[in-house]
């Protein structure tokens, strides 16, 4: 290949001189002012020169390709896990530890309130002024047991004051029946009368005084 470029260089190099000096000489012919002839005939001369240049020297040809091969697959490369699971967590082992023994310590309890002084004795008791029989009379048989034909006996106690007058009433023993226990505490301290009891200094005093009294229907 280096010796055909070079080859190939010298003849445009000469083809190139000659165009050179056929236009220095027409140029010349021109100016000096020479007929047509010689220009004709120097042109007719140059006509008769003919480069040829030489042919290329054939290319080379390749290389026979090397024998095939047996290709070998590439390596197969696992790709890294996306999630990586955390190693379980080790066991907790609960030691159950048995609950403390209670040994109660026993507490002596507080003595009790010291008893309230009794209530001083009458050296006499209360005793009703007149018959207790007159105290409820037929006329106080409440209008509604005596229409139902409602009877009994109530047991009460009275609560007398150091006048002598009832301060309370209450229903110790029922008669059944409510209106006629009503009408026995409520009709007893206002009619009630009494000698108030005396005490061993010979003061009045307050007393009780328990009782009953039978409601039967008039006749």
């Amino acid at each position: 290949m280096a010796y055909a470029d070079h080859s190939q260089g010298s003849s445009r190099t000469i083809s190139i001189v000659i165009v050179a000096l056929i236009h220095a000489v027409l140029g010349y012919a021109f100016v000096t002012g020479l007929g047509m002839k010689y220009v004709k005939k120097a042109a007719e001369q140059l006509n008769v020169i003919d480069v040829k240049e030489e042919p290329p020297p054939p290319d080379e040809e390749p290389p026979p390709p090397p024998p095939d091969q047996p290709i070998e697959p590439p390596p197969v490369v696992a790709p890294p896990p996306i999630v990586q699971t955390p190693a379980p967590a080790p066991p907790i082992q609960t030691v159950r530890t048995p609950p403390p023994v209670f040994n109660p310590v026993p507490v002596a309890a507080p003595p009790p309130p010291p008893a309230p002084p009794p209530p001083p004795q009458a050296a006499t008791r209360a005793t009703p002024r007149g018959a207790p029989g007159s105290w409820v009379s037929d006329a106080d048989y409440p209008s509604r047991a005596q229409r139902e034909e409602r009877s009994g006996t109530a047991g009460f106690r009275l609560e007398i004051g150091a006048d002598g007058r009832v301060t309370n009433c209450t229903i110790t023993s029922s008669t059944g029946h409510a209106d006629l226990d009503e009408a026995t505490c409520r009709l007893l301290p206002r009619r009630a009368r009494f000698k108030p009891a005396k005490g061993s200094d010979g003061q009045d005093m307050p007393d009780t005084y328990n009782g009953r009294i039978t409601w039967r229907l008039p006749e």
